[in-house]
C-alpha cells in the first residue's frame, strides 16, 4: 500500500532545486527508494528524470557479482 504522503509531487513539474538535489543524491550514491522519499516522488519518476538528466542511479561502491559463494 502506497502511502500518498510519499508520493506529493508525482506527476508535477521538477523544479530546479529538485533537480539539483536529485543530481547531488545520486553522487553520494544514495539508493534511489531514499532519493524518492526525500523528493516525494514515485521511484519510477525518480529514475525517468535521472535517463532524462543522463544521471546514473546505479550505485558504485558495491556489484552484484561479486559475491563469494559457499
Amino acid at each position: 500500500m502506497t502511502n500518498p504522503k510519499y508520493i506529493q509531487n508525482a506527476g508535477k513539474q521538477w523544479t530546479p532545486a529538485e533537480v539539483k538535489q536529485l543530481k547531488e543524491m545520486a553522487k553520494e550514491n544514495m539508493p534511489t527508494r531514499v532519493i524518492s522519499l526525500k523528493l516525494g516522488r514515485p521511484v519510477s519518476g525518480v529514475q525517468k528524470k535521472a535517463s532524462n538528466l543522463g544521471v546514473s542511479l546505479k550505485p558504485t561502491n558495491q556489484s552484484p557479482y561479486n559475491r563469494k559463494s559457499k
